[in-house]
């Protein structure tokens, strides 16, 4: 045999341990926990949801699905739990379409939950791509077929992780391992699932959520240069054909679950916006959410909570980062009001809600909050 041969062949054979070794890594460690809960090494979480959800619908024990877009990220499951006396697993999407939410969803409900709380933007109903087309979301591993196994357990990226946690898992080392670990470098720092996607502590709240900022958000998507950011481009039709597909069908599919759906409350200024500089786009938005009610409100295993008109909370801009994301204390209000029941839409008057929030639209001046 030639050395070419046999150097072929050693580098073959090194390449094969290689791999096995990064199979056999990430299946001993399993760093998203989709074969089994960790147990041989401390459980570490990444804050990319649309990955780290395929593990924790197989690994959290869980009876009710919180899901929803940004105005959904931030909450805690502990306060979810505790608020609404249930065993939660959150699987928000920051900036997800009703295709991304449809599929997670449906993976999550495999597992029989019992309710599940959705947080509804009428903004999520583009035609967006198919979830196969999506380069962010890790189709096959929430299917859990061979492709999506295959992909998981022969990851390069995937086996740095594992060996990160591994790393973590040895007592004289753990804490510097620890120490070093941050989200910039690896994508797994997280030790609690209770802290994904929440503001850290410490987090300057009040410098974050303020009028200053709201109203700078105000008038920086006012301004005619930017003003075509309010329409956005998703027709009545489309909204309500891909509606029907991801959450009516969805929920049709499951009459056993209860689902909770609850319209967010942005702040006052999002509709003044609208009225100001793109009157059309409300009226799109308030003939969709007409069509909305009406059809959540004749399934009977839906609940549809409107708060979008809860003045004393959308007129404080104090509350806002910008024009529609609300600060950590207007998540426990949602929380509240949820479990009180306020706000419910009524199947006898459900464009109740909705009339007032276009008259407080219409009445509202922004002068008076400069």
């Amino acid at each position: 045999m030639s050395n070419v041969s046999k150097n072929l062949l050693k580098f073959l054979g090194t390449s094969g341990l290689i791999m096995a070794a990064a199979v056999a890594l990430n299946f001993v460690v399993d760093p998203l926990q989709v074969f089994r809960p960790a147990r041989l090494f401390a459980a570490m979480y990444s804050q990319d949801s649309r990955m780290q959800d395929a593990g924790l619908i197989q690994s959290q024990h869980f009876d009710t699905l919180f899901i929803g877009t940004s105005l959904a990220i931030h909450f805690r499951q502990s306060d979810i739990d505790r608020i609404l006396g249930v065993h939660s697993l959150k699987l928000s999407l920051n900036g997800s379409s009703s295709v991304e939410q449809n599929f997670v969803l449906a993976a999550a409900l495999e597992r029989h939950p019992k309710r599940v709380v959705w947080e509804l933007d009428d903004w999520i109903f583009p035609d967006a791509p198919d979830i196969d087309s999506n380069a962010f979301v890790p189709a096959n591993l929430y299917r859990r077929n061979i492709r999506g196994f295959a992909s998981y357990l022969f990851s390069g990226a995937m086996a740095r992780e594992s060996a990160w946690i591994l790393a973590r898992s040895i007592p004289p080392i753990e804490k510097p391992v620890a120490w070093l670990t941050t989200g910039v470098i690896f994508k797994f720092p997280i030790a609690n699932v209770d802290d994904i996607n929440v503001l850290r502590p410490g987090f300057d709240v009040a410098g974050t959520y303020n009028a200053k900022k709201a109203m700078a958000a105000f008038k920086y998507i006012t301004d005619p240069v930017r003003s075509a950011y309010l329409a956005d481009g998703i027709g009545y039709d489309m909204r309500v054909r891909n509606f029907e597909r991801d959450m009516a069908g969805l929920i049709a599919a499951h009459p056993d679950v209860a689902f909770e759906v609850y319209f967010p409350p942005y702040s006052i200024l999002q509709w003044v916006a609208m009225r100001d500089a793109s009157p059309g786009t409300f009226d799109q938005v308030y003939r969709f959410t007409a069509y909305v009610s009406r059809r959540l409100t004749s399934f009977p295993n839906v609940r549809l909570y409107d708060f979008r008109a809860v003045k004393d909370v959308t007129h404080d801009l104090n509350n806002y980062a910008d024009v529609i994301h609300h600060s950590p204390t207007i998540d426990l209000k949602v929380l509240s009001w949820l479990a009180e029941g306020k706000y419910r839409v009524d199947a006898n008057a459900p464009n109740a809600a909705l009339d007032e929030l276009r008259a407080q639209m219409e009445a509202y001046r922004v002068e008076a909050e400069r």
